[in-house]
């Protein structure tokens, strides 16, 4: 029963296509391609497997399938219709390429046009390119703003500096007192030192 005042019915009927059905496709299709590079088979050929091997697996019929072979109803099968969505997707072939096509001017890349960019890859291009020099001059100590670090650091090394000798100069003075008073204390007890 459920919780709230409204039902949700979303996912109740989906299906999905379990994984020996998929490694079967799978495999047809590799052994199709197989024979495509070897030209042993022509579209024809491919068109009369595929209805004999849908036709001699029960098992898409049986469970209702893609409805790519069901029974027409009433004038179905007497009026052709083309329906882009009704009709599995074709595979379309690249066009060969200009460089597949004349060898010659691929050996001299620059007679070759470059690939034309979107604009925003164009200023992603730039904004990487800005980057690395600014980097570049940052660490050559060329941009104001490594001249102000390197000035800081100046004024910190000497601060470091100083502080360093005015310890030095204490430590010092706290050995003297030290021995001053020891010696003080061995004169007062007596004492040679």
């Amino acid at each position: 029963m459920p919780r709230g005042k409204y039902t949700n019915h979303k996912g109740r009927n989906r299906r999905f296509t379990n994984t020996e059905e998929l490694e079967e496709q799978r495999k047809k299709d590799e052994y199709r391609a197989r024979r495509r590079e070897r030209g042993m088979e022509s579209s024809e050929e491919e068109e009369e497997e595929e209805a004999g091997s849908e036709d001699g697996s029960g098992s898409e019929s049986d469970e209702g399938g893609d409805g790519a072979h069901h029974k027409a109803k009433g004038v179905e099968n007497l009026i052709e219709i083309s329906n882009p969505n009704r009709a599995p997707p074709r595979v379309k072939k690249a066009a060969p390429t200009a460089a597949a096509a004349a060898p010659a001017a691929a050996s001299n890349p620059a007679d070759e046009p470059k690939p034309e960019l979107s604009r925003r890859e164009r200023e992603e291009i730039e904004k990487q390119r800005a980057s690395a020099h600014y980097h570049m001059l940052h660490s050559q100590g060329k941009t104001a703003e490594a001249r102000a670090d390197l000035a800081r650091l100046a004024i910190i090394k000497q601060q470091r500096e100083e502080a360093a000798k005015k310890r030095e100069a204490e430590k010092a003075e706290r050995e003297a007192v030290k021995s001053n008073k020891t010696a003080l204390t061995q004169k007062a007890l007596g004492k040679k030192t």
